[in-house]
């Protein structure tokens, strides 16, 4: 699905990459739309998982909490690119309640990075005019690493991390209020 999209791939298809019979496939799950949803879902809370865990263990620096949560949603999506593919072009393939949930779980992804940037935004160490934009901003571009990153290009995945936590902290204004000038 990931190299075809969903309307593209048979459930043929599927059980011939699994190295099944196509009868295999229904037997696990109701529908080729059932496989998608659970791709999709076990995606999203797995970038959760990930990112929550990273803010738990980052600290209360707001600098810190974002590079945490840029490195967690970058790392995952670099790690499994053909599910974040599938997860980031496939959203409008879902039945209407399956893409509720999907869209539900990216809000919860979304709101990590809105509360952590407010967060610095009111405690004076970042600078952006706008918060939740720049929150936008940054899960979209640590998002879109799916579609170009390949493991043989020229960037490790720690590079593409610490890149996009530059990236990130300037976008959001990133101020040291305990530096001196």
């Amino acid at each position: 699905m990931a190299a075809k999209g969903y309307h593209g791939t048979s459930v043929r298809d599927i059980a011939t990459a699994a190295g099944v019979a196509s009868g295999s496939i229904y037997t696990h799950f109701g529908s080729k739309h059932d496989l998608l949803a659970l791709i999709m879902n076990r995606g999203m809370d797995g970038l959760i998982a990930h990112t929550e865990d990273a803010l738990f263990h980052a600290g209360t620096d707001p600098a810190d909490r974002l590079r945490a949560i840029v490195g967690a949603h970058v790392r995952v999506h670099v790690s499994g690119l053909r599910e974040s593919l599938l997860g980031n072009s496939e959203l409008r393939s879902l039945e209407p309640a399956a893409r509720e949930l999907i869209v539900s779980k990216r809000d919860t992804q979304r709101r990590m990075f809105d509360r952590v940037i407010v967060d610095g935004a009111e405690r004076g160490v970042f600078r952006a005019a706008d918060p939740i934009a720049a929150s936008r901003f940054i899960v979209t571009a640590c998002t879109a690493v799916a579609t170009w990153y390949h493991p043989d290009g020229a960037m490790s995945p720690d590079e593409i991390v610490e890149s996009h936590q530059r990236i990130a902290l300037d976008t959001v204004g990133h101020h040291d209020p305990s530096a001196t000038p």
